[in-house]
């Protein structure tokens, strides 16, 4: 064989994934292993190395077809020299992990933040391929969010570009304190941590709902709610909905993107929240911005970050 291949590795507080793509995005091998931060930086590193070279070796490839190696990781990074400053969840701190890997690896390295990776493998070979600029939201505990700009991640200057989550879109009246410090966070409303935090806050109240008969909710149970008629379920959707619509008609009149990709835990209610979302896009964005714009599902799931780690090579 001499078909190039490229290693995409995403890294989890819990796992390490590791991928192998071809040219075209396809992923063709994947190899999971325990991330083991527990035991301190060094064996994080041994365990990253170690798994790269493991899928390679027990693929029909060899070392020699890799043209690169890409590393989707949680935490502040800085990009252009491989550096990650803290990495919270991986007890990281001031690491430099593309210098180790490249001389561990003797590959090109790339790194980048997790949720730019996956919204680069969503553009490369998921809901987004064949499009050059789509934005891409992700909605799960928080909004994660990455933007793609003629087919490349775009970081702005210090790397905090796609954000999503902490456009502050909420009215003072209705707002409340994000986990970043400020107020009115499109996270607070939109993720799933933000639709569970209204609908307990709705059961406290004693509004006339049958999410009180849930011993624990989840955001799957509001929306369940939600699509068997109940008033207070529809609410809290509909306003999650609402204020996802709204933060795309303000980023479609930014960057104008063909396509807006959600994914994410949330997104997995299906048509019954996409055709809400669709609709307050469409309230708020002036036509012209509008037009021809996609607003869709994301389809790699869990292998998006892998795919897009890969990515890194061929799109950075």
């Amino acid at each position: 064989m001499s078909e190039q291949i490229y290693v995409g590795v995403d890294i989890g507080g819990t796992a390490i994934k590791v991928g192998i793509c071809n040219p075209s995005g396809d992923l063709l091998h994947t190899y999971e292993g325990p991330t083991e931060c527990e035991k301190g930086t060094d064996t994080v590193l041994h365990n990253i190395a170690t798994y790269a070279r493991r899928i390679v070796e027990e693929s029909p490839y060899d070392w020699e077809q890799v043209g690169g190696v890409g590393v989707g990781i949680a935490g502040f990074l800085d990009i252009p020299n491989g550096i990650v400053k803290v990495s919270v969840n991986l007890g990281l701190r001031d690491v430099h992990l593309k210098d180790y890997l490249e001389q561990h690896l003797q590959k090109t390295v790339r790194i980048n933040n997790d949720a730019n990776v996956a919204a680069l493998g969503e553009a490369w070979a998921g809901a987004g391929k064949g499009v050059d600029n789509c934005v891409c939201y992700t909605l799960g505990t928080g909004v994660g969010g990455g933007i793609i700009i003629n087919g490349k991640i775009y970081e702005g200057f210090n790397g905090m570009a796609g954000e999503l989550g902490h456009m502050q879109i909420v009215p003072d009246l209705e707002a409340i304190q994000c986990g970043c410090g400020k107020m009115g966070c499109l996270e607070t409303v939109s993720s799933a941590t933000g639709i569970i935090r209204m609908a307990n806050d709705a059961v406290e109240r004693g509004d006339r709902t049958s999410l009180s008969l849930a011993e624990h909710i989840m955001a799957k149970e509001v929306f369940d709610a939600a699509k068997a008629g109940d008033e207070v379920a529809s609410r809290i959707v509909n306003r999650a909905a609402y204020y996802l619509g709204k933060s795309m008609a303000s980023v479609a009149v930014v960057l104008n993107p063909q396509r807006f990709i959600v994914g994410g835990g949330v997104s997995k209610a299906g048509e019954f929240l996409f055709e809400q979302i669709r609709e307050e896009f469409l309230k708020y964005t002036p036509e012209v911005a509008a037009e021809n714009v996609t607003i869709v599902p994301a389809t790699l799931g869990n292998d998006a970050g892998v795919v897009g780690a890969a990515g890194l090579i061929l799109r950075s």
